[in-house]
């Protein structure tokens, strides 16, 4: 079963800015698209989950009442044609080294196990993480997943000389990701 893991910020909503978080519904926007893409996704019965770092929570900068409502109203917005099958969020900063925190892979790791309780055969060779970040394409390389960086967030192709790790493709945004996983 292909299962595909999203990062948020870059990839689903606009990436608000290095060093930025959304903190509320308000700020919340749409990219171009991806309605449509998780609607092709949801139709053809791929699991999808949200997993994104919200350390604003841990900083203080937006309580956690509030990155709950933004989920609430994501998925509100993305209507019922679009089946998320689990947000993950890891609310720490970095300097707590939580096994959520993206690169680490706890949150895939939990994700993994709901689909395995809901016996779901996942098979991780046909499993993908969509991210905007180098962080997002290891998180994904460390679970053993296929990867796709869209240049729709944080990062760019003319950095790619300076990535530390390489994803298996790339992707101008969330819906050509999707393009290239259907194929």
């Amino acid at each position: 079963m292909k299962v595909v893991f999203l990062d948020r910020d870059g990839v689903i909503n606009e990436y608000p800015g290095d060093r930025e978080y959304v903190k509320s519904w308000q700020e919340f926007k749409f990219l171009p698209g991806v309605k449509t893409a998780l609607e092709k996704l949801s139709s053809l019965d791929y699991p999808i989950f949200i997993v994104s770092n919200q350390a604003g929570v841990a900083k203080g900068i937006y309580p956690e009442q509030a990155l709950e409502e933004i989920n609430r109203n994501m998925l509100k917005a993305l209507g019922p044609r679009v089946k998320i099958a689990g947000i993950y969020y890891c609310t720490h900063r970095e300097e707590d080294n939580c096994s959520c925190r993206k690169p680490e892979t706890g949150s895939i790791e939990k994700a993994i196990e709901k689909l395995k309780k809901e016996n779901y055969r996942v098979d991780l060779n046909s499993a993908f993480f969509i991210g905007d970040t180098v962080r997002d394409i290891a998180t994904g390389k460390k679970a053993g997943l296929k990867t796709i960086l869209v240049f729709s967030g944080k990062e760019k192709p003319e950095n790619k000389e300076h990535w530390e790790i390489q994803p298996d493709f790339t992707a101008q945004d969330l819906y050509a990701a999707v393009e290239i996983i259907i194929k």
